[in-house]
């Protein structure tokens, strides 16, 4: 027999939960053709041969909550995703997307994704190449892509109601009932083409660049059931949403929008998958959400919460924004040194420059004054990267023990490694400085890995990483709590969050399923600290953060990255619900 490729002597961790074991692995036509003891393939003749003596075999992660719509038509590695060992990503998320869309709204898409995302609409504007329009369009150009991983998306709501409704659907009026058939209609084409889910937003922090909510966030229970009933008919799609006061802005909403998610997982038989996340203002209301979504599941009705892996926080520094952004002598030294940092630190360690920022008052209606009010919760990143900091190295108590000013403190501290420093706020999920909440939420088996929202949220966030955060803090580092075993972290993001989308091909290490693997050499995986990198179209800024450790990563039994770097290979591919 011979194969396209064999992994030799790895220790597999197969996705199932299982324990690991020895074993060699064989790959033929893009599949796993065999699982044999360690030495059973020792003469079995094969394109390419990798020894994989002590390191890790896992199936490829499947991330489910991705923004990539925009970067797919220019990046075919879609970074940084696939330096996380993800081999297919599901994208469309939060009722935001590029498809259906007529000439004349292309523009106010690019701006809805820009106010939701935190995605440059200038380097949107420059990289989308649009030859679309409907939906099935959409993936059929997509399908022409030359891809290194896998790709699924959805029908985003927020495009569908817009192309149905016009100026009405942009700016949340009532849907008529010749509406919602029109946008049922066109999701359920959209489904039927290939899409895995339809997505929605109804929280009201998302909003386009314009400030209006997201289409769809205020849409009466009709729009949502009509919506969703199209799923039924097909008999196939996730219906994924962000829900209202998944921020903590409204604390009573969550209570009413899983009322109506249950009767809607109830009455289509689709899954519904919500955010679910811990703030601040009631940091135990996720317990009692967990709690009835696992008792609706457990009597039949698929109703899966999905959560992050670390908390979601801002990482703030003079290449995004801090303390003094909204001082005005700090916004004329950013003006005067045309965006080039080190002109900005030369600059800001001026020590008149300094004593003017520190006593002037921030402008009015400053967004970031919350950054302001929370430096007892705000910590130096540090390298490695410290997600789980714990409450005595916050800048607030650092600045105590110098015995000086904190804002003195942080202004200095911006200045370290040449203005390259990174300090990290935690938001969500992080109430009472543990990630024990955290951990019950990944380990409770009716919940999906997700929310690293891979491609948004490039100025203030990097959570595209989660996956190897998930390998690295829980199975294997966290010192501030109980960790998570390894075969349940890695079933955590290939099996279980593949089947939640109906893609039963993958997300396992099983003779016969497609040959996504990934081979870690798990003591010496790490993450490096994020950077800001200025690689978008028109060379506008993304934050980025990669890993060491995974030696190499598989798509349909070609590697795609080995170390960490693009080998070229393309045998990525649009997946078909």
């Amino acid at each position: 027999m011979s194969y396209s490729l064999i992994i030799a002597n790895g220790t597999v961790v197969d996705g199932t939960g299982a324990e690991p074991f020895p074993a060699d692995i064989a790959v033929r036509d893009g599949r796993i053709a065999e699982i044999a003891a360690p030495g059973e393939l020792a003469h079995a003749e094969a394109q390419e041969r990798i020894d994989a003596d002590g390191l890790l075999v896992t199936p490829g992660f499947v991330d489910i909550h991705t923004h990539y719509d925009g970067q797919i038509t220019w990046d075919p590695l879609l970074t940084p995703s696939c330096w996380h060992g993800v081999t297919t990503v599901v994208m469309g998320n939060c009722g935001v997307g590029f498809a259906p869309v007529t000439p004349e709204k292309r523009e106010w898409l690019i701006g809805l994704m820009e106010g939701v995302e935190d995605i440059p609409g200038a380097a949107l504007s420059t990289g989308i190449h649009w030859n679309w329009q409907s939906f099935p369009q959409f993936l059929d150009a997509l399908d022409q892509l030359p891809l290194a991983i896998d790709v699924g998306t959805q029908v985003p709501h927020g495009a569908v109601r817009a192309y149905v409704m016009g100026e009405r659907g942009a700016k949340n009026e009532a849907a008529s009932a010749e509406d919602i058939g029109m946008m049922a209609k066109l999701v359920r084409e959209g489904i039927e083409a290939g899409a895995l889910g339809f997505s929605t937003s109804r929280t009201i922090v998302h909003r386009a660049i314009d400030g209006e909510p997201v289409p769809g966030t205020f849409a009466a229970e009709e729009e949502l059931f009509g919506i969703g009933q199209a799923l039924a008919d097909v008999g196939r799609g996730v219906f994924e949403l962000a829900p209202a006061g998944i921020m903590g802005e409204d604390l009573a909403a969550p209570d009413r929008e899983l009322a109506w998610m249950l009767r809607l997982a109830e009455q289509t038989g689709r899954t519904v998958s919500f955010g679910l996340l811990q703030h601040d203002g009631a940091p135990d209301d996720w317990k009692r959400l967990l709690d009835s979504a696992a008792e609706a599941f457990d009597s039949g009705i698929p109703l899966r919460p999905q959560v992050s892996a670390r908390p979601l926080g801002l990482l703030i520094g003079l290449q995004t924004f801090n303390p003094f952004s909204f001082r005005p002598s700090y916004q004329a030294a950013v003006a005067r040194s045309g965006q080039h940092l080190d002109a900005l630190v030369a600059e800001l360690r001026d020590p008149a420059l300094r004593d003017t920022i520190l006593n002037e008052a921030d402008l009015p209606d400053n967004p970031m004054a919350f950054i302001s009010m929370g430096l007892d919760r705000t910590f130096t990143l540090g390298d490695p990267p410290d997600y789980e900091p714990d409450p005595a190295a916050s800048l607030a108590a650092d600045a105590d023990r110098a015995g000086v000013e904190p804002f003195r403190y942080i202004y200095d501290q911006l200045l370290g490694r040449d203005g390259r420093a990174l300090f990290y706020r935690p938001l969500l999920n992080y109430s009472r400085f543990t990630q024990d909440p955290i951990r019950d939420m990944l380990t409770h088996p009716v919940t999906a890995v997700g929310l690293g929202d891979g491609g948004a949220h490039v100025g203030a966030i990097c959570d595209a990483s989660n996956t190897t955060y998930l390998l690295t803090h829980w199975s294997r580092d966290r010192a501030r709590g109980e960790r998570i075993p390894l075969p349940l972290a890695v079933r955590k993001m290939t099996l279980d969050t593949a089947r939640m989308y109906g893609l039963h091909d993958r997300g396992e290490i099983a003779v016969g399923k497609k040959a996504d693997l990934n081979i870690i050499d798990y003591h010496a995986l790490r993450l490096l600290p994020p950077a800001m990198a200025y690689d978008l179209p028109g060379g506008a800024r993304r934050l980025l953060q990669r890993a060491e450790g995974y030696r190499a990563t598989i798509v349909s039994g070609q590697v795609v990255l080995r170390d960490g770097e693009d080998t070229g290979a393309r045998p990525g591919a649009l997946i078909r619900s």
